[in-house]
């Protein structure tokens, strides 16, 4: 894929930059005494749980007050949280290198639907690499928590053109879902979607 006339990207977060593990967020809910996990995680359920959170309508609390109730028994809000944050695993570092060396060529945005939970530990456990912590890897990043609302709404997508400044046509969307990528392709945004853990850095002439 060519990305000549592109200046702008916008980069997702899951499964385009962290790596996700489902399975092992499964078996550390149902081990806490969750039956039903895939009610929990389903993101296609708009009025779920997941999904409100994803879009900042219920706080962190909440959330966890309603996986307690899911639970239906105490459960801390730690074993809570460790067994949610277990659903990502890691960014490669080569990853985090190739943000740093785009960076020297485009403005590059983070695009991210994704909840305070995973994001406060995502900040304090995978983005600090060498000296760098988030703010170095993007020029702004727009998730779903804080704008209350969510990919693949367009306009979560009509915010950040307006907020950014950017011209659909000079912006690249990576993201690995095609429902995604067909809203943002609506708006004029090429888009690539990415496989789990690929190395998407072909993309792009970095010599």
């Amino acid at each position: 894929m060519k990305s000549k006339g592109i200046k702008n990207l916008l980069i997702d977060l899951g499964g385009v930059l962290i790596n996700l593990d489902r399975q092992r967020c499964i078996e550390h809910f149902q081990k806490l005494g969750l039956q039903n996990v895939d009610d929990l995680l389903d993101i296609q359920n708009q009025d779920g749980i997941l999904m409100q959170q994803e879009k900042g309508l219920i706080t962190p609390a909440e959330f966890r007050d309603g996986v307690r109730k899911m639970i239906g028994k105490a459960v801390s809000d730690k074993q809570i949280d460790a067994a949610w944050n277990s659903f990502l695993v890691d960014i490669p570092t080569q990853k985090l290198d190739l943000l740093l060396k785009l960076r020297e060529k485009y403005v590059v945005y983070l695009l991210s639907n994704t909840n305070q939970i995973h994001w406060e530990w995502t900040c304090a456990h995978l983005f600090p690499y060498r000296t760098f912590k988030v703010e170095d890897y993007f020029e702004k990043t727009y998730l779903s928590f804080e704008m209350k609302m969510a990919k693949p709404e367009p306009e979560i997508f009509k915010a950040i053109i307006e907020d950014a400044g950017i011209e659909p046509q000079e912006t690249l969307f990576i993201d690995d879902s095609e429902m995604n990528c067909k809203t943002a392709q609506n708006l004029g945004i090429s888009t690539y979607i990415a496989k789990a853990g690929e190395d998407w850095s072909h993309l792009f002439n970095l010599k």
